[in-house]
């Protein structure tokens, strides 16, 4: 018998078993070297916090998860999205450590860019590290650059790299970008567009998204793993700093399954071959990654010898995988019968997994995990019934739940008679593409935001006439928040953020087709600005973590957790991360020197380093408030002087944010305490800065 690799069955088994001892011993994870694994798992809109009262929050209702943080380990409360907080711009940053400006996206899960003519087309986040713009049209694309573009216009640097030069193979669950995740751009980028692979896309579209989308193994240098697999491909990052030669990386439950599960196919964690809803064995799909599948795929890679794993959990607010009968998830509210089932059965599948690592000795005494969400979300619905049901005990239900559509283009001819053509990025926080990309001070934009600021609808659950829109931000603003990239093309014309029961869409030219509609397949918003969205948690639990449990007391965004993982396991990135080491909830014997001996003067620094310079800080914050003045008046002087006040926020932001980067850097991986005098002047410069935007928020026009 043989395997799909064409290998003995018997000379694989043999192989997995001395493979694991060697793999574990080659991987180097820290001076301390009391760490051997990291299971980073991050989840689709999963909250802590309680979205109805009396109903316990999704992480209540997963106990087994829950306790294994707080008992084990610090759960930070106060942790915070980027913009736009979206599924791909969340989990991007957390996994670089990067805000948007720097990787590519933050205009997810789809964003436009503009061509020569001055029109947009359509692409998608999702897409391969390496790959470039994924057009969706693909005829007619004029942008080729790559997807996850960094602040040099190149490819941005990859997160398994600082794991693979430390000899420790990386093994991927659905987490964005980091493996295969459409068969059109990405097998062409990695296989080769006269490859086998793409043959099969040909042959058989579906069987080949189960057979090389999802799943994926980055080897470090001299790998077993990758060696045993005669579908090994080269791992190509040629902009990756520092220089990335002479890897390999396995793509696909194809080519990765034989490797990890040589003796009988993959599981999930209930011992089901893991399939596709049409049955075919391999990658289900992203919508299908419940717990249940991928802490299977997560067990079976570790019990491989795996030593890193990164895991996609999908969300838990939907039916996934959606009905059969459907097309679009089947949202559910708070405490409805379905929901707490499916949450029930993600707790159930934490417990197994965690008791199935115990047994193979993966454990918190010598294994780093991370857990965290994307970005948080909120409810659109009506009061639950019957009143007072707690979903456990009693189960809720809904008679008016679903997000509120706005037809924008309907609503600019109907209120404002403004008919201005354009394309939109259809979300809570609709990004604006105005054909002909004209600029920010041309009078056709002028008046397209003086418009956009005006509208107002009646919201259909609770009857009150209402603004739609919360702030608005121009180019000027989008570059303070991190949202303006290397390749300008990709910059909208504006943003809108709206309250946060609303998604707008382009829609028909009049209210014919209705301007505000409740559209029940969807009952959970993000993109906005709403803290409910923004604020969401992150769990970390092993050696070097301090035993805090739940705590609000830190302030901390996405691009903060992989900086604070490499300080716990002894690595680092080749670039500064615009995160910060979170040393509060590190044992302080952790920390080294140059950070111990002045961990207070650094965690000051840090603290008000996040308060300038993070998308949706102290200042961001501040500054949206000018910005939607700016845009919403019909004084020109007004707008141009506002303007150019952002402008001039924004480069001495970013001159002190560089310095407090590199000093904070420097402390935490290269052995150079912070100066206190230089940081006793930081703080004060910050703090001047953002006095004066507070200030300039809070006055009148």
């Amino acid at each position: 018998m043989v395997t799909s690799g064409g290998a003995p069955l018997r000379s694989r088994v043999q192989f997995q078993e001395s493979r694991v001892a060697s793999a574990e011993s080659e991987c180097r994870l820290g001076a301390q070297e009391d760490i051997r694994r990291v299971v980073f798992i991050q989840f689709d809109n999963v909250h802590f916090r309680r979205d109805v009262p009396k109903v316990p929050s999704d992480l209540e209702q997963m106990p087994h998860l829950l306790s294994f943080i707080t008992d084990n380990g610090t759960l930070l409360t106060n942790d915070h999205t980027v913009l736009i907080s979206h599924t791909a711009t969340g989990f991007l940053s957390t996994i670089t450590g990067l805000y948007p400006d720097r990787m590519g996206q933050p205009v997810s899960n789809t964003y436009r860019y503009f061509t020569p003519t001055g029109a947009s087309r359509n692409a998608v986040s999702f897409a391969y590290w390496t790959a470039p713009v994924f057009d969706v049209s693909g005829a007619g694309q004029t942008n080729f650059t790559p997807t996850m573009i960094d602040e040099r216009g190149k490819v941005a640097p990859a997160p398994w790299v600082a794991y693979t030069r430390s000899h420790c193979d990386v093994g991927i669950v659905g987490m964005a970008n980091t493996i295969l995740e459409n068969v059109d751009i990405d097998i062409p980028t990695v296989f080769g567009p006269n490859s086998p692979e793409a043959a099969a896309v040909r042959a058989n579209r579906d069987q080949a998204k189960a057979d090389f989308m999802g799943i994926g193994v980055h080897c470090g240098q001299e790998s077993g793993l990758c060696a045993a697999s005669a579908h090994a491909r080269p791992d190509l990052l040629p902009d990756e700093p520092g220089g990335y030669d002479g890897y390999m990386a396995l793509f696909g439950h194809k080519y990765v399954a034989p490797v990890i599960s040589p003796s009988h196919p993959l599981t999930d964690i209930n011992g089901t071959t893991i399939a596709d809803s049409a049955g075919r064995v391999g990658f289900p799909g992203w919508d299908s990654l419940t717990a249940v599948v991928a802490l299977g795929y997560t067990a079976t890679m570790l019990e491989a010898g795996i030593p890193v794993t990164y895991t996609y959990l999908s969300a838990t607010h939907d039916q996934n995988p959606p009905p059969a009968q459907s097309p679009f998830h089947f949202a559910f509210g708070p405490g409805e019968a379905g929901f707490v089932a499916q949450l029930r059965a993600y707790d159930d599948a934490f417990g197994k997994f965690f008791a199935r690592l115990a047994a193979r000795g993966i454990t918190t005494q010598n294994t780093l995990f991370v857990f965290s969400a994307d970005e948080g979300d909120h409810f659109v619905g009506g009061p639950a019934s019957p009143s007072g049901c707690d979903g456990v005990t009693t189960p809720c239900t809904y008679p008016v739940l679903g997000e509120v559509n706005l037809n924008l283009r309907g609503l600019l001819a109907t209120q404002r008679g403004n008919t201005t053509p354009f394309q939109v990025h259809s979300d809570s926080a609709p990004t604006i593409y105005i054909d002909g990309n004209p600029g920010p001070s041309d009078s056709v934009t002028r008046r397209f935001e003086q418009d956009a600021s005006r509208l107002t609808v009646t919201h259909p659950i609770t009857g009150a006439v209402e603004s739609v829109t919360e702030a608005l931000a121009g180019p000027a603003e989008m570059k303070l928040l991190h949202m303006v990239t290397s390749d300008p093309l990709r910059t909208p014309t504006f943003t809108l953020f709206g309250g946060p029961d609303y998604f707008f869409f382009r829609g028909g030219a009049d209210c014919a087709s209705p301007c505000v509609a409740v559209q029940r397949s969807y009952a959970w918003n993000h993109g906005t600005i709403d803290p409910a969205i923004m604020q969401t948690w992150v769990g970390f639990v092993g050696p070097g973590v301090r035993h805090a449990g739940p705590t609000d007391e830190v302030w901390a965004d996405h691009a903060d957790i992989r900086p604070t993982m490499l300080a716990l396991l002894g690595l680092q990135d080749q670039y500064i991360s615009d995160g910060r080491v979170l040393a509060e909830i590190i044992s302080p014997g952790r920390l080294p020197d140059s950070l111990r001996t002045r961990r207070e003067t650094f965690i000051r620094l840090a603290t008000l380093y996040k308060k300038i310079n993070a998308p949706i800080g102290d200042l961001a914050r501040a500054s949206l408030f000018v910005s939607t003045r700016a845009l919403a008046t019909t004084d020109e002087p007004t707008y141009a002087r506002l303007t150019q006040q952002i402008q001039d926020w924004t480069a001495e932001r970013n001159r002190l944010a560089a310095r407090m980067k590199a000093a904070l850097y420097a402390a935490a991986f290269g052995s150079n305490p912070v100066s206190e005098g230089e940081a006793h002047a930081l703080i004060a410069a910050g703090e001047s800065l953002l006095d004066r935007v507070q200030t300039a928020a809070g006055s009148e026009p």
